[in-house]
């Protein structure tokens, strides 16, 4: 059956059986090609028969879809004339894994971050409207995300005004509303059947035509409505919105997903459908373990396992945190709806007293831990670098302004590889230098990450930012080790005419660089390598009063980055060499982390050509 499927044309004339065996074969494809490449497994098999049925129901693109985050667009991909590139899926110059606009006209929205679907469909309704466009606009959200507070900016600003909206509220693991049992469950079975809604239109229609009474009629019938309505579904939260409620609905029935999407299509007011999935629906291992499948690189498809190593900078931050809590009944951690990604599962299981998850709500996350600093605490907010971005007004307003102890773990910083532009962690440097009352801490190596906690908890008065690669650490030097000191010198920097600076990574690469032009070249470089990169630390320029050129290395943006800042600082102690910076300008598609090392001239040889030019 897929391999007839070319655009979403093809399933309109399919039957019901027809669909359920090209769903079947869908996931296998999935699950066959996400073993391969990586990718969110979990949430896509769960959104199967629900992607296909908004196809069959609904005109793409005319008719838009928005799906939220856009980690769940896989079968969207499949059924929208990617099928035959979905092996490339998260490669380099393949294919996304979330939505891109630049990939199809499918794809409405952009996506990679949680709870915009509504406000982006909210203007996209809006501006159909305006300008007299048909079609209605359609926002996937799933119940993790509807935990993020612009969510409920979004449902709150919707109303009854956008006729042309329909919000699907994917629940495949939360409980949205109470229980509402059979007569609620067989109610919407008969509010979303087809036949139904053609008689309660027509009959609106009757009663609107008879003279003097048939308004009041109508009027009397609607509220009657909705007294009964907030009775058996025991929750009015969206209707008292604005939106026509039906649900829950079995996500994997397509009988009843197609018939309520009709209904909804037929609506002239804003609709919210509560649709119930289950969270990796047709393979039992990620079934069983759904978080463990939401983001998953390679692995086995026969035992489910990885296949990658377990020790990671994600780990070793986990393990070091649970060494200060054993110690100090001040720690606690904070993650927003991540404890699995940044390595907090074990210390949730071994203090879970301590241990806070806030939902998909980075911006709460960090004032919520303001709120513990103040009291006494030593809260530790542990967040990817690409979702720290949401809550820089917090970090500003509710910590650095007050001055307030908190402990950042920013994890993915830097190239972050096959998860594309929305997912680099490579802004974080440019706007944390911009806070004060703010230190920031970058490791290159586990035993760095475990020391810096300790000398954040204990050396530091101020809030701390401590930001640290993805994956493992690179190559040390021979005999390396952590000096506890703001930076490091290699070489003989009296003599050295040329040197180069970096931080993180980055420094197995300037490592490699250095020891290729001290042994082939027969240069004579000096290396400096920054363990705290804000503030700089004002001696390192003690180093620097014999050098013609400085080369200077960060896998960060360059803009407003630490390397600028340092230059800022050259310039303001009249330091005369050549400065170059070499780091990121612009928006970095998926690729391996090594390949985007080496597209930004960041790797060794780069390096080297550079400082002998």
């Amino acid at each position: 059956m897929l391999e007839n499927i070319n655009s979403p044309k093809d399933i309109k004339s399919l039957s019901i059986d027809e669909l359920e065996v090209l769903c079947s074969e869908i996931r296998n494809y999935m699950i066959d090609s996400v073993s391969k490449t990586g990718g969110h497994l979990a949430s896509n098999l769960g959104v199967v028969e629900l992607t296909v049925a908004l196809h069959k129901v609904f005109n793409s693109p005319n008719d838009q879809i928005v799906f939220d985050v856009g980690h769940q667009c896989y079968t969207h991909k499949i059924l929208t004339g990617r099928k035959d590139s979905f092996s490339t899926l998260r490669q380099e110059d393949g294919i996304s894994g979330f939505t891109r606009r630049c990939e199809s006209e499918h794809d409405i929205f952009s996506s990679g971050h949680s709870s915009t679907s509504i406000s982006s469909a909210i203007g996209l309704a809006k501006a159909k409207a305006l300008k007299g466009d048909k079609g209605k606009v359609i926002a996937v959200i799933g119940d993790g995300a509807l935990t993020g507070g612009l969510a409920y900016e979004a449902l709150n600003n919707s109303g009854n005004e956008n006729s042309n909206l329909i919000v699907i509220l994917n629940d495949n693991d939360m409980s949205i509303s109470k229980n509402v049992g059979s007569v609620a469950r067989n109610l919407t079975t008969i509010r979303t059947s087809p036949k139904y809604f053609r008689f309660k239109s027509k009959m609106s229609r009757v009663l609107a035509k008879l003279p003097l009474i048939g308004t009041k009629l109508t009027t009397f019938f609607t509220v009657i409505n909705q007294k009964l309505r907030k009775r058996i579904y025991k929750n009015t939260f969206f209707e008292d919105l604005g939106f026509r409620y039906y649900g829950p609905i079995d996500g994997h029935d397509l009988d009843a997903l197609i018939d309520a999407l009709n209904v909804a299509k037929e609506h002239n007011h804003s609709v919210l459908l509560h649709i119930n999935t289950v969270k990796g629906k047709g393979y039992e291992f990620a079934e069983q373990n759904p978080s463990k499948f939401h983001g998953i690189g390679k692995f086995d498809i026969n035992t489910g396992e990885p296949i990658s190593a377990s020790k990671n900078f994600s780990s070793v931050f986990g393990d070091s945190l649970i060494h200060l809590a054993d110690n100090d009944f001040r720690f606690c951690a904070v993650t927003a709806a991540m404890a699995s990604g940044t390595g907090l599962s074990e210390f949730a299981e071994k203090y879970p007293k301590r241990f806070f998850d806030v939902g998909i709500a980075e911006q709460h996350a960090v004032t919520f831990s303001a709120g513990l600093a103040r009291n006494g605490l030593l809260p530790v907010f542990a967040v990817y670098s690409t979702f720290l971005q949401r809550s820089y007004d917090q970090l500003i307003h509710d910590i650095a302004m007050q001055n307030l102890k908190v402990i950042f773990a920013i994890d993915r910083a830097g190239f972050v590889g096959e998860d594309g532009e929305s997912h680099q962690g490579l802004f974080d440097t440019a706007y944390l230098m911009s806070v004060p009352n703010l230190t920031v801490f970058a490791p290159t190596y586990y035993d760095e990450l475990s020391s810096m906690f300790y000398q954040a908890a204990y050396k530091e008065k101020n809030a701390v930012a401590i930001r640290y690669p993805r994956g493992s650490e690179g190559e040390k030097p021979e005999g390396y080790q952590y000096n506890k000191e703001n930076y490091n010198v290699f070489g003989d920097k009296k003599s050295a005419k040329n040197v180069i600076i970096t931080y993180s990574r980055e420094f197995c690469e300037c490592y490699k660089a250095y020891e290729k032009l001290i042994e082939e070249h027969k240069e004579n470089v000096c290396l400096i390598k920054l363990n705290r990169i804000k503030p700089i630390d004002e001696t390192v320029i003690e180093h620097l009063k014999n050098a013609k050129k400085i080369v200077f290395a960060e896998e960060g943006i360059k803009n407003g980055g630490v390397g600028e800042c340092f230059a800022s600082l050259l310039e303001e102690k009249q330091v005369k060499a050549e400065f170059v910076h070499i780091a990121v300008d612009g928006f970095v598609k998926q690729a391996s982390v090594s390949s985007q090392i080496k597209k930004y001239h960041l790797d060794c040889d780069s390096i080297v050509e550079e400082v002998l030019k």
